[in-house]
């Protein structure tokens, strides 16, 4: 049987440069997975344990829908992993604009308050449940030029944290994974000239969400668990 048989995933940012590789990992643990992203469609993952959810997840109300339909259409979330998320940074603090400062809590902290807040009431019920979110070295390390960036992926940790704290008595895990700058196209056309061996290979992150999500770890739980490659 595989690791995940009768596991229903929720995966947001499910396509993208780590993204394709998390929902690859799932599928091929044999999970059913529900992929999020703003133009995600089926045919992107050619399996029949795959629905695509094309959505917006930038209010409270869509997450709290998008959760809702995963519950009704499979009676059930057994996990969570949410890989949303962004950077914008190259001036330090007292240079930021206001406009910087919301991007960032919008796209590090509050989509993620607003999937973990959407899911954890179907969990709750259940009696079991997952929540791996992915953050980012500069969480726990300073990073000149970054500062809000940083302090949004550290704001992060503290929720998940702060989740795994209160759902522990309901069988509910909760936990982190710090990448270092991860091998992906994205990142190798914003830096050309960098050395990409000693980056993180998002397969690697892959396999470590899966394996946050067995039953056979459920207590593992307010972890924050880094993956920096050769960059040590």
């Amino acid at each position: 049987m595989a690791l995940l048989d009768q596991k229903v995933v929720l995966i947001t940012g499910a396509k993208g440069g780590l993204g394709n590789f998390v929902t690859g990992a799932f599928l091929e643990a044999g999970a059913t997975v529900a992929g999020v992203s703003r133009s995600i469609q089926a045919s992107d993952f050619p399996n029949q344990r795959f629905v695509a959810m094309p959505a917006e997840l930038s209010t409270g109300e869509a997450a709290r829908q998008l959760a809702d339909e995963v519950a009704a259409k499979f009676q059930r979330i057994d996990v969570l992993v949410h890989l949303v998320g962004g950077f914008a940074g190259g001036k330090p603090v007292h240079e930021t604009d206001d406009a910087t400062l919301d991007r960032m809590l919008d796209m590090n902290l509050k989509s993620a308050f607003f999937m973990a807040r959407a899911v954890l009431p179907h969990m709750r019920k259940q009696g079991a449940g997952r929540i791996i979110a992915i953050g980012s070295r500069a969480a726990v390390e300073a990073s000149p030029g970054a500062g809000l960036y940083a302090a949004s992926k550290a704001a992060l940790v503290s929720l998940i944290r702060t989740i795994a704290a209160e759902n522990k008595d309901r069988n509910i895990s909760a936990n982190a994974i710090l990448p270092g700058t991860m091998d992906t196209p994205v990142n190798r056309k914003s830096d050309p000239l960098a050395d990409f061996s000693k980056w993180v290979q998002p397969g690697q992150v892959a396999n470590l969400t899966v394996t946050l999500a067995l039953d056979g770890l459920s207590e593992v739980s307010g972890a924050v668990i880094p993956v920096y490659g050769a960059e040590l």
